[in-house]
């Protein structure tokens, strides 16, 4: 008893405002035995006589425990203690006064029952489960109360009982919906029913079931006697399931069009606030408030859903809105239209220049935060649109814009106006921007200069941050019609890095950084090198500072990439700062993010701490990560990957330390762009390790073989995914023969043949959707995005194959057996183009790089092959018309008959009538190039009489670069033998050869690094001698030909 007593005082003390007394309270509680404070939490929390407060204080303690220590305690318990605690708690909730205490006691309850469903889904706590259902039909309004407070805590709480359950659970929720004389009860059971659909998220059979609840369950939205998180989860149900079980839900197109309303009625909760407009310091969207959670669940609505339902449900609202006398509305209905412009994007896109009109005239709006949300969406139709937006709409746009920014008396209006320019100027073709360059340079460095004015006297920065960011974005766009300008700027912007050294106007200095280095890139070496070295002096000062820096420094970023963009422009020369650059961003490429497991009343207490977000794991549990730092971390670990890039062997000092940070970074999966990072850095790094010799390049690749081989299996977005394996081909391509051993090749193997696998098995899966009774035509175009994905997946393991056997050929055949048969299984007839196609450049690698042994296999390759050549698909027909050029050159005797059989299938194909539009020109030069590698590798497969005449005709390549430089070869080989048939009857042939020669070398199909461009060169300085001939064959060129001949004549 007198511990007990002692306890009591311990909780007291806990809740003490003197720190000293309760840090000390802390830690006595700290060093008492878990199962002691079972019983004495219990026991405080039983206790008839105590206060309030201390057990209210005992039951979020015991709560706690059990969420945070379980495993460790409660299995620890007696079996008569497990057994009183569940009685106890149960006992509690039935006779506890305080609603507050036993809504507290429900929430203990359904954390011990959380951890009492054991893996198999067994909830080891039935008599929970019947209080449950007792309590639900019971009279007593406070334990339906608590019933259901415990589904809604814990709605994963019937376990692998569930579906069994499931009328029961249905009739429960419903029942309590309906109840007319407790409207507390309808709430919480929507609010339960909320909580079960969304832990069922995946579960469409369920969804479907439940469906008809979703009206009731909207009800929570529209009573604004609620609080802001309860009518935000009934929307986030509508969306959830917008976007998990989307088919179905536009189906129920009544309860989306009950649910827009009121997510714009949220969007209206805004307050009064007369300081707005003239603010300085930006804070952070208020995510907790109904606007922002409105204007989020729009935007994903709109995503869901697709514009074909959500915009004619939403169009008339916010017309309405807009003619709204209360600047309230007008301003929700213009950040609506911000929200659904990607959701919508095909719709909306139709009624563009409409829409366009209307929101500009909101630019002069009487209301400031009214102005502030046109701009907001010209900013972000400007990023929806693009580059549509920018071409139809540049002259209104920009003007307004210009104009708005002019706003002197709003700053914060002005600042979003220009942010809007930045939106604008980013995806602007370079040709629409010129025409107005003169116009914005002279608006912004007028705003420029008034701005500075301010700072110097008024220390206010807001509209100068983002001015300076404006004009970096002009002259980003601009290029080097920016140089005229650079004068005029570069002054005031080093004044700027050079003075702003205080604590708030770090952002305004990061920005200016970021504004010099990209007037530099813009304008070029010559221009910039004259303040280069300023410029680098001001860095560094910075950079020495930099260990001053607070790690959330925004100056930070913004110098990672200022270096970056040093070392692009300043090139090899940029290598002597790399002592001085490289601490810093290998300190900022290595943070390290703080993580947490929480549950949701932890997560009250933590959501207004700054910088977490949270990935909800069901049953009221979140994973919480602090993300500060990552997108710097991401930013550094991208600009390691540039300066390997751009300074090659120049950086093999920094080599290993780079690749000991970036292997195991291939496992970040808190940031998508920090694994792409870490994958692309590989082939740099191995390239800059060059220079140390192949014992130092061969160490450094065991050192990443295997971690790349490993993430290939196990990566779970595919974007990234693609990104290694291209690293990995391009990895195996450098090092070559030799660079994977048995157990590498063991693993490869089994990972790509699950990808192909994985590849068949999703078809089919889509195939099941297309007969599915929700299948509609936006689920087919999530179907065709998943397809692309699929088969871009496919394209990596294609280039995988290639490197592997151009690095190893026909050794590593006995290897590629056990992918053979899903690789014949990509060129059957009835698969679609596309599996086709990879299937073939797979084949066309075995032939070209594991001749002769290849033609073993010929059977499984080489009729599918010869059938692609009349393939309806064009893609299909160019990686068959490759295969048979490849055969010719490479394959070796056998493939003799295939290639005579080919030619005429060949010729077919480049005389078919469109066979040079759009969509078929490459098919048909690769056709093209075939007939000239068979003519030229196995002449007796063809009658090069009669086909030479021709082929010549159909030169030169214009679109197939590498194609196009074998038939330049094999002219060259032609000409310079004096074959008749080219020449033609006294060299009559040769203005043709020269209007060839002429227009590859116009269109870079002919580089001058090229071996046969010399080869080229002699033979039009030999007939130069000639001087009527030489004249015939000139005359027949226009001005560029003629041009493209002179440079080839000078530089070959």
């Amino acid at each position: 008893m007198a511990e007990q007593q002692q306890f009591y005082l311990l909780l007291g003390n806990l809740m003490s405002p003197d720190n000293g007394i309760r840090k000390q309270s802390e830690e006595t509680y700290d060093g008492i035995p878990g199962q002691n404070k079972v019983t004495f939490l219990l026991q405080a929390v039983r206790d008839a006589t105590g206060t309030e407060e201390v057990k209210q204080m005992a039951a979020v303690l015991l709560r706690r425990l059990l969420s945070s220590s379980f495993e460790e305690i409660y299995p620890g318990l007696t079996v008569e203690m497990q057994t009183a605690v569940k009685t106890e708690l149960l006992a509690s909730i039935q006779t506890e006064a305080s609603p507050n205490i036993r809504k507290k006691v429900c929430d203990i309850a359904a954390e011990l029952s959380r951890n009492l469903v054991g893996d198999d889904g067994n909830n080891q706590w039935p008599e929970l489960l019947k209080f449950l259902f007792d309590s639900v039909n019971s009279q007593d309004v406070s334990l339906r109360e608590s019933a259901l407070h415990i589904f809604w805590n814990f709605p994963g709480i019937f376990g692998n009982q569930q579906q069994h359950y499931m009328e029961v659970i249905k009739r429960m929720l419903v029942q309590c919906m309906q109840d007319q004389e407790n409207p507390q009860i309808r709430t919480l059971a929507a609010r339960a029913a909320a909580s079960f659909v969304l832990s069922n998220e995946g579960n469409t059979p369920l969804l479907k079931h439940f469906s008809d609840l979703l009206p009731g369950i909207l009800q929570l939205c529209a009573d604004t006697n609620l609080n802001n998180m309860q009518r935000q989860l009934a929307l986030e149900v509508i969306v959830t399931l917008s976007e998990t079980a989307a088919a179905m839900l536009r189906k129920h197109t009544a309860i989306v069009a009950q649910s827009v309303p009121q997510m714009l009625a949220m969007m209206v909760d805004l307050e009064e606030d007369e300081e707005w407009a003239m603010t300085d310091e930006l804070e952070e969207d208020d995510f907790d408030s109904n606007a922002v959670a409105g204007e989020s669940a729009l935007d994903r609505i709109a995503c869901g859903l697709g514009g074909k339902i959500v915009l004619p449900m939403i169009k008339q609202h916010i017309m309405t809105m807009l003619q709204n006398p209360d600047w309230k509305y007008r301003h929700a209905g213009l950040m609506a239209l911000s929200a659904i412009g990607e959701g919508c994007h095909q719709q909306m896109e139709a009624i563009l220049s409409e829409i366009v009109s209307f929101v500009l005239l909101f630019c002069s709006d009487p209301h400031p935060r009214v102005r502030y949300a046109a701009c907001n969406a010209i900013g972000q139709m400007a990023t929806d649109f693009a580059p549509t937006f920018q071409k139809k709409f540049h002259d209104k746009v920009i003007s307004a814009l210009l104009q708005t920014m002019e706003d002197q008396t709003n700053p914060r209006v002005q600042a979003h106006a220009a942010a809007a320019l930045i939106n604008f100027t980013e995806d602007c073709p370079k040709s629409l921007l010129v025409p107005y360059l003169e116009s914005l340079v002279q608006h912004l460095h007028v705003i420029m200069v008034a701005k500075l004015q301010e700072l110097i006297q008024k220390g206010t920065k807001l509209v100068l941050e983002q001015v300076v960011t404006s004009i970096a974005s002009v002259a980003d766009t601009a290029e080097e019609k920016f140089v005229p300008y650079y004068d005029l700027f570069m002054p005031s912007l080093k004044h700027i890095v050079e003075n702003a050294v205080q604590k708030e106007l770090r952002l305004l200095r990061g920005k200016t950084i970021e504004c010099i280095s990209l007037i530099g890139l813009a304008v070029g070496k010559e221009k910039f090198m004259p303040d280069a070295s300023a410029v680098m002096q001001l860095l560094l000062k910075t950079q020495t500072d930099f260990n001053d820096l607070e790690d959330d420094d925004p100056q930070i970023s913004y110098m990672i990439s200022a270096w970056a963009r040093m070392c692009k422009i300043l090139g090899k020369e940029f290598q002597q700062y790399l002592p001085v650059v490289m601490g810093p961003l290998m300190k900022t490429a290595s943070i390290k993010p703080e993580v947490a497991l929480l549950d949701t009343q932890d997560m009250e207490n933590i959501s207004e701490d700054d910088g977490w977000e949270f990935v909800n794991l069901g049953d009221q549990q979140s994973f919480g990560i602090k993300t500060a730092g990552l997108e710097e971390k991401a930013t550094a670990c991208q600009m390691l990957v540039c300066y390997a890039k751009e300074l090659k062997e120049g950086f093999v000092e920094y080599t290993e330390q780079v690749v000991k940070l970036m292997v195991p970074l291939l496992k970040f999966y808190f940031h998508d762009g920090v694994r792409v990072a870490a994958a692309e850095s590989m082939p740099l790094l191995l390239e800059c390790a060059r220079v140390r010799g192949p014992d130092y390049l061969t160490q450094m690749w065991h050192f990443m073989c295997d971690a790349l081989i490993k993430s290939i299996g196990t990566e779970p977005d595919s974007d990234v995914l693609s990104e290694i394996m291209h690293a990995f081909a391009k990895c195996v391509e450098l090092m070559g023969d030799g660079c994977l051993n048995t157990e590498h090749f063991e693993e490869l193997g089994g990972i790509l043949k699950g990808k192909l696998e994985e590849h068949f098995k999703n078809q089919e899966l889509r195939q099941a959707k297309r007969q599915d009774e929700d299948y509609d035509e936006q689920v087919e175009e999530t179907l065709q995005d998943e397809d692309e994905n699929d088969v871009y997946i496919l394209t990596k393991v294609s280039d995988i194959l290639h490197s592997v056997f151009s690095a190893y050929k026909e050794k590593v055949l006995p290897w590629f057996e056990q992918l053979m048969p899903l690789i014949v299984q990509l060129i059957c007839p009835s698969r679609p183009w596309a599996d086709r196609q990879w299937g073939l450049c797979i084949f066309d690698d075995v032939v070209e790089h594991c001749s002769p042994t290849s033609f073993k296999y010929a059977d499984l390759f080489l009729r599918p092959m010869l059938q692609s050549l009349v393939d309806a698909s064009p893609e299909v027909r160019q990686a068959g018309a490759y295969g048979v050029g490849v055969m010719a050159q490479y394959g070796g005797e056998s493939y003799r008959p295939f290639c005579t059989e080919a030619i005429a299938l060949l010729v077919g194909a480049i005389q078919a009538a469109e066979s040079r539009s759009k969509e078929n020109v490459n098919a048909t030069e690769n056709c093209i190039s075939a007939v000239g590698k068979v003519m030229r590798f196995r002449p007796e497969c063809a009658n090069v009489t009669e086909i030479l005449p021709h082929w010549l005709a159909w030169l030169p390549l214009n679109e197939d670069k590498e194609e196009a430089a074998h038939t330049f070869d094999f002219l060259c080989d032609l000409i310079e033998s004096n074959n008749p048939i080219v020449l033609g009857p006294d060299n009559s042939n040769l203005p043709k050869i020269f209007l060839i020669i002429a227009e590859g070398v116009a269109n870079e199909s002919v580089k001058s690094e090229d071996a046969c461009s010399k080869r080229l060169a002699n033979v039009v300085r030999q007939v130069q001698t000639s001087g009527g001939l030489w004249t015939q064959c000139i005359s027949s060129l226009n001005e560029a030909q003629t041009k493209a001949l002179q440079s080839l004549l000078s530089s070959a």
